[in-house]
């Protein structure tokens, strides 16, 4: 089976972190509950690896991080991209998601955030 995954890149204020954490959190419920094969949050960790000297770039760079921000790379595993976009669509018709349930802002900055869906080509479980 083609596993399809929406891929996330995002730079959060090192002081939001835990914002986001708990925010990530139920995003991450409201998505499995509706179908999602498999949700998942990482902050980083290990951002200036050693490769050996080979030339590349960054997640920091990539996004653009301040010294007060770090990175958070996410991703959430559906069957296919027809799954994706019917769990999707149920996410967002959840009145979970409704705008008036939201008493604070984003723990982010939503424009500097990077997606795309992304179809497989390799897949090992």
């Amino acid at each position: 089976m083609e596993r399809y995954v929406d891929g996330f890149v995002i730079p959060v204020l090192n002081e939001q972190l835990d914002a986001y954490r708990e925010m990530a959190s139920e995003a991450g419920k409201l998505w499995i509950k509706h179908g999602a094969l498999e949700y998942f949050e990482g902050v980083g960790d290990d951002m200036e690896p050693d490769m050996d000297g080979m030339p590349m770039v960054t997640f920091p760079q990539l996004a653009d991080t301040e010294s007060d921000e770090t990175v958070v790379f996410s991703f959430i595993v559906f069957e296919s991209r027809d799954h994706r976009d019917e769990v999707n669509a149920k996410v967002m018709e959840d009145p979970t998601m409704d705008s008036d349930n939201y008493e604070e802002e984003m723990p982010f900055d939503p424009e500097r955030m990077a997606y795309g869906g992304f179809r497989s080509i390799v897949s090992y479980e």
